[in-house]
């Protein structure tokens, strides 16, 4: 054993030696035009990151055209990718003489420091908290402040194809994630020596990226065999983890998941050195086939021997068959609820109306005047069901008639084939019943001195054979599995889903639910639509129409092979390869994988 580790720090040691000196492309030749390098450029601090300024340098291609929108790169810890040991700009002059990239526009952008306020305090340095999170905030500061003031002077292209970030260590996170977090703004990645480890957060990603379905991203990764890496510690040197483990672990989740994406391996620490070496071949290599579009495709392995679909995505949604927006713009959706035709209901909560959407996509009014509608839900007797204003909870029949079915305040609803009414009360964390004789009581209210329950009980969803109810949790990490006893009662409860929570904000954000008739649940949430297998683990998670949380969710169309989901005030459906199940026609799922 001893011989073997030997060896191995030999050859580390032997591989230490790679000479990752700069080539010809990062070396200034005569004759080729060279753009501008703006410095010293400052954007005051803004909303994102209060009381910080932000430094940042510009480079304006030689062929610059102000009267075409024009291709850009965002580098973070920019004044590294300027220096001298990195060259950037010489770079860019010579890949565009070529016609090996288009005309760029380089912005450049160091870390915010808050500055101290006093000569007695230290600065607050900002670095980390940028560019380590998986939150979408530094997105948006790039995205509605660094962006908008290159932009007043600059024809900046708003296609995302024409976009792309960079970053190094910390930086390479904060670049990942700015396409993660915004893929309708950027599609190209470059990351350098990447923190993929247990610091912030990044080393959930391997994961995520494996579970969520793919966006039309490509992906550069580089790093060193001997970062963080020192003969006396092959397994590594910091507490968060194997820097060169973590990098391999992201290529693989990416190469799972059908990413166009590469990783370079070198010898080198944590430093440029070879990032700098390969700057040329990873910019050409990003910018490839430019201007064709960037797009999402399915893995190649899918359909070979060997091929696994559990929970794959893939086994859900079509690549090539995205989200599709149905009607116009309303208030916000409140409740998503299947006919008994394969059409869909929907509430308008700011317009006090109820729209019915066929199964062709047309959106008509249903009921309007109704004060708001909170959940809806449809009976086996085509009756549709809503809670409104006034703690009321009525029925209309096909032609919109109203009957007041009972007078309690509910947040989710949900009916069996036997006409027995589920509902929530959110503030009161509580779960309550109708019978079909009108018969009313609570199943469920928590008991706050266990400190285990619901917090805020809000959406319903009935398992495809009705002896379970689902119930989510608008504040916590866990939707809850109830068993439906023979006198209605929820007993057995468990907290069995466990769904990936939004990294800004304490609250899960989840309401809408569904179960198809194989067992899996769906759960609109923040994070896009989160689907969990029989057995309770997140197994897919499929990427929102547009950035922004879901709030309710339904199978719906003639087949139940339409899924629909709510996002703000718009409604939008895809057609899915599983079934939904309805309340007038259960059926018994199959066993769960374990």
């Amino acid at each position: 054993m001893k011989t073997i580790v030997c060896m191995l720090l030999l050859a580390a040691a032997l591989h230490g030696a790679d000479d990752y000196s700069l080539g010809p492309d990062s070396q200034p030749h005569p004759g080729v035009p060279q753009g501008t390098v703006i410095t010293k450029l400052v954007l005051p601090p803004g909303k994102f990151y209060p009381g910080t300024p932000h430094h940042y340098a510009l480079y304006i291609p030689a062929r610059y055209d102000p009267a075409r929108p024009t291709a850009f790169m965002v580098f973070l810890d920019g004044s590294g990718s300027l220096s001298n040991n990195v060259r950037v700009p010489v770079v860019f002059d010579n890949l565009i003489a070529k016609g090996e990239l288009p005309p760029l526009i380089g912005i450049f952008v160091d870390p915010g420091v808050l500055p101290a306020l006093s000569d007695n305090d230290q600065n607050r340095f900002e670095r980390v908290f940028e560019y380590d999170s998986l939150s979408p905030r530094f997105s948006r500061f790039l995205l509605e402040e660094l962006i908008p003031a290159v932009a007043r002077k600059y024809n900046l292209s708003k296609n995302p194809d024409d976009r792309a970030i960079s970053g190094v260590s910390t930086g390479a996170v904060g670049a990942l994630m700015t396409a993660w977090n915004r893929p309708d703004q950027f599609h190209r990645v470059l990351s350098f020596i990447g923190t993929y480890v247990a610091m912030k957060g990044a080393d959930s990603l391997p994961a995520l990226i494996r579970k969520t379905e793919p966006k039309p991203i490509r992906v550069f990764l580089q790093d060193g065999h001997n970062d963080h890496i020192v003969p006396g510690e092959p397994w590594g040197t910091f507490y968060a983890g194997s820097w060169p483990i973590n990098n391999q672990v992201m290529y693989e989740a990416f190469e799972s998941a059908g990413y166009d994406a590469k990783l370079v391996l070198g010898s080198e620490g944590h430093n440029m050195k070879q990032g700098a070496a390969i700057m040329p071949d990873a910019l050409r290599w990003l910018w490839r086939g430019y201007p064709e579009p960037i797009t999402v495709h399915e893995p190649a392995a899918m359909g070979q021997p060997g091929w696994d679909p559990r929970g794959k995505v893939y086994s859900t949604v079509w690549a090539d068959r995205p989200w599709q927006q149905v009607g116009g713009t309303y208030g916000p959706v409140s409740g998503l609820v299947a006919g008994k035709d394969g059409s869909v209901y929907f509430g308008d909560l700011a317009a006090g109306r109820i729209y019915r959407v066929d199964p062709e996509g047309k959106v008509s009014l249903f009921r309007e005047n109704t004060g708001g509608v909170k959940a809806l839900a449809v009976g086996a007797d085509g009756r549709v069901y809503a809670s409104v204003p006034r703690m009321r909870v009525v029925a209309y029949g096909p032609e919109g008639g109203e009957t007041i079915v009972s007078r309690v305040q509910a947040d989710g609803l949900a009916i069996t084939a036997k006409g027995v009414l589920y509902y929530t009360n959110t503030s009161r964390a509580s779960v309550g019943m109708i019978d079909a004789s009108g018969h009313e009581r609570l199943v469920y209210v928590p008991a706050p001195e266990s400190g285990v329950g619901l917090a805020a009980a809000a959406g319903l969803a009935l398992s495809a054979d009705q002896s379970m109810l689902i119930v989510t949790d608008a504040v916590g990490r866990f939707s809850w599995s109830f068993q439906i006893a023979a006198d209605g009662s929820l007993v057995n409860g468990e907290p069995f889903y466990r769904l990936e929570l939004p990294e800004e904000g304490w609250k899960s954000g989840v309401r809408g639910v569904a179960e198809d008739s194989i067992g899996q649940v769906y759960f609109a949430t923040p994070e896009g639509v989160q689907v969990c297998e029989a057995n309770g683990r997140v197994a897919q998670i499929l990427n929102p129409p547009e950035p922004g949380a879901l709030t309710a969710l339904a199978f719906a169309g003639p087949e139940l092979n339409w899924l629909y989901v709510a996002e703000g005030g718009k409604l939008f459906r895809r057609p899915v390869k599983v079934k939904g199940n309805v309340p007038w026609a259960p059926v018994k799922p199959p066993k769960p994988p374990l």
